[in-house]
C-alpha cells in the first residue's frame, strides 16, 4: 500500500539522497527564416490539467539537459492588498522560505543546495512567484517543498516569525528605497500617477506603518484567501516524462486543501488630465528627470507599440535620446525609456540623469526636458524610419529568444502567458505583436499615449551642502 503524501513528508528528512546533475541551457526555437517578416509557427508544446483542489498544472518536456525547472505563480500581488494593510504579498515572499509543516526552518535552501539546485522568488503588483532549477532526478524534492509550504505553511507561522520577517522587510525598504540614491522617487512615482485607493497606488514593498500594524491574524487571513491551490498555477519544464510528472504532482499536492475563491481586484478608471509636477531633494550628486504616463496594460492595444517607442528612444547607442543626450551633446549621464507593463495598466517612463555641468540643477533639468520633448514631438509628426524599425525588431526578437534559452525562462513565461491570456503557449502571438507593427503605428501611439500636457514630471535635485 502506497503511503500518503503526509506520511511521506514526515519521512522525507530522514531518507533523502540526491545526485548532482550537470547544469546547462536549452534553446528550444530553431533559427527564424531570413526571408519575410517571421510568419512561421513558434510553439512550445505543453500538457495542462487541473487537480481536484483547483491547482492548474502545466508540463513542458525539454530533454536537452538532465535538468528541471519548477515554477509556481500565486495570482496575488500588491494590487490585491487593502489600504492600511499594504506589503503583505512581499512579506509572504519572505515567510515562504522560513519553513513549513514538514520542513524545518532553514532547511528549504539547504536541501535544494545539497541536491545541486537553486531557488528564489519575486513579487509584483499582479503576482508572486517561487521557482527552483535542479537536476531532473531531484524533481520530487522541489514538489515536496512547494506542496508543503502551499498546504502547511501556517503550521509554523507564529507571531514571532511574523515580527521577525516584518523587520527584515522594513530593513529592505530602508536599504532599497529610503536610503538608496533616488530611491524615494520610485516610491513617490506611483502615488503621483494613481489616486489613493487605486490598487497600483502603493509600492509593492508596502508602507512602514502598514507593516508595523500587521498582526498574525492578518497574515493568516491573507494566506488562507490567496495562497490556495485554486489561486495558483504550477509549471514543470525540462527533462521529464509528462505521465510520470503528473503522477508525482498528484502524489505531492493531492492532500493540499482547496481554499476560497478570492474576490477580483477592483480597478477604477484613471487618467491624467494635466501635468503633475513635483520637485524633491535627495542626498545625490546629479539631478534626475522622470517623465511618466499612464498607458495600456499588458497585451492590450498600444502596449507593444510603446515597447517599440522605448527601444527607439533609448535602446542602444544609436537610439534617439541616448545618441543625442549622452553622445552628441554629453548633457546626460544615462537615459532610459521603458514601458513598464502590468495587467491592469502600465507606466511609460522616460528617466534621465544629468551629467555634471556649470548649470544649476533646475536649469540642467529644463534643458533635458526640452530635448526629450523635441524628440517626442518628432515622433508625433514623423514616423520612425524603416531602418530604425528593423533595428528595434531585431533587438526585440533577440531578447525574446534569449529569455527562452533556459528551461527556467520558458517555465516562467508559460506561467505568465497562462495568467494573462489563459494560453500558456502564447509565444507566437506575443512575438507577432511586434512583427506586424508599421512606422505609422508608432507615431499614432506616441500621439495617443504620450501627450505633453498629461503626464507626471518628477524632478530630483541634490540637497544643498
Amino acid at each position: 500500500m502506497r503511503s500518503s503524501p503526509s506520511d511521506t513528508r514526515s519521512l522525507w528528512r530522514a531518507t533523502r539522497s540526491m545526485a548532482v546533475a550537470i547544469a546547462g541551457l536549452a534553446l528550444l526555437a530553431s533559427p527564424l527564416a531570413a526571408q519575410e517578416p517571421e510568419r512561421r509557427l513558434l510553439s512550445v508544446p505543453y500538457e495542462m490539467f487541473t487537480l481536484p483542489n483547483g491547482l492548474r498544472v502545466i508540463l513542458h518536456q525539454d530533454r536537452s539537459v538532465p535538468q528541471v525547472a519548477v515554477n509556481v505563480w500565486y495570482h496575488v500581488g500588491s494590487a490585491h492588498e487593502k489600504p492600511g494593510r499594504t506589503g503583505f504579498a512581499h512579506l509572504f515572499e519572505h515567510l515562504m522560505f522560513e519553513g513549513s509543516g514538514h520542513v524545518k526552518e532553514g532547511e528549504f535552501d539547504t536541501l535544494l543546495e545539497a541536491a545541486g539546485g537553486t531557488n528564489n522568488g519575486s513579487t509584483t503588483s499582479d503576482r508572486t512567484n517561487y521557482y527552483e532549477t535542479l537536476p531532473s532526478n531531484a524533481l520530487d524534492l522541489a514538489l515536496f517543498l512547494e506542496s508543503d509550504r502551499m498546504g502547511y505553511l501556517l503550521d509554523v507561522v507564529t507571531p514571532q516569525m511574523v515580527d521577525s520577517q516584518r523587520d527584515v522587510v522594513k530593513n529592505e525598504r530602508r536599504q532599497s528605497y529610503e536610503n538608496a540614491p533616488y530611491g524615494r522617487a520610485f516610491l513617490r512615482l506611483t502615488e503621483l500617477l494613481y489616486p489613493e485607493g487605486h490598487p497600483y497606488h502603493w509600492p509593492t514593498i508596502g508602507y512602514m506603518d502598514d507593516l508595523s500594524a500587521a498582526t498574525h491574524e492578518d497574515v493568516v487571513e491573507f494566506f488562507q484567501l490567496y495562497y490556495a491551490p485554486g489561486n495558483a498555477s504550477l509549471v514543470i519544464a525540462g527533462d521529464i516524462d509528462p505521465d510520470e510528472a503528473r503522477r508525482r504532482v498528484e502524489f505531492w499536492f493531492s492532500d493540499v486543501a482547496p481554499g476560497r475563491t478570492p474576490p477580483p481586484v477592483t480597478v477604477p478608471a484613471v487618467e491624467l488630465d494635466n501635468v503633475v509636477t513635483e520637485r524633491m531633494t535627495d542626498r545625490v550628486q546629479l539631478p534626475r528627470l522622470m517623465l511618466a504616463w499612464l498607458t495600456p496594460g499588458t497585451f492590450r492595444p498600444g502596449d507593444a507599440e510603446l515597447d517599440v517607442v522605448g527601444a527607439l528612444l533609448s535602446s542602444g547607442k544609436n537610439s534617439r535620446l541616448y545618441r543625442r543626450l549622452v553622445y552628441e551633446m554629453q548633457v546626460a549621464q544615462d537615459v532610459s525609456a521603458t514601458q513598464y507593463s502590468s495587467k491592469e495598466g502600465s507606466i511609460f517612463l522616460i528617466d534621465v540623469v544629468a551629467r555634471p555641468s556649470d548649470l544649476g540643477p533646475d536649469e540642467s533639468i529644463a534643458r533635458l526636458r526640452a530635448i526629450v520633448d523635441e524628440e517626442l514631438d518628432r515622433l508625433r509628426h514623423e514616423p520612425p524610419t524603416e531602418a530604425e524599425m528593423t533595428r528595434v525588431r531585431n533587438g526585440i526578437r533577440a531578447s525574446f529568444y534569449d529569455a527562452m534559452e533556459t528551461i527556467a525562462g520558458k517555465a516562467d513565461q508559460l506561467n505568465a502567458y497562462y495568467m494573462l491570456t489563459g494560453n500558456p503557449d502564447y509565444f507566437a502571438e506575443d512575438l507577432g505583436r511586434y512583427e506586424t507593427l508599421a512606422p505609422d503605428d508608432i507615431r499614432a501611439a506616441v500621439r495617443r499615449w504620450l501627450p505633453a500636457d498629461r503626464r507626471v514630471e518628477l524632478v530630483v535635485v541634490p540637497e544643498e551642502q
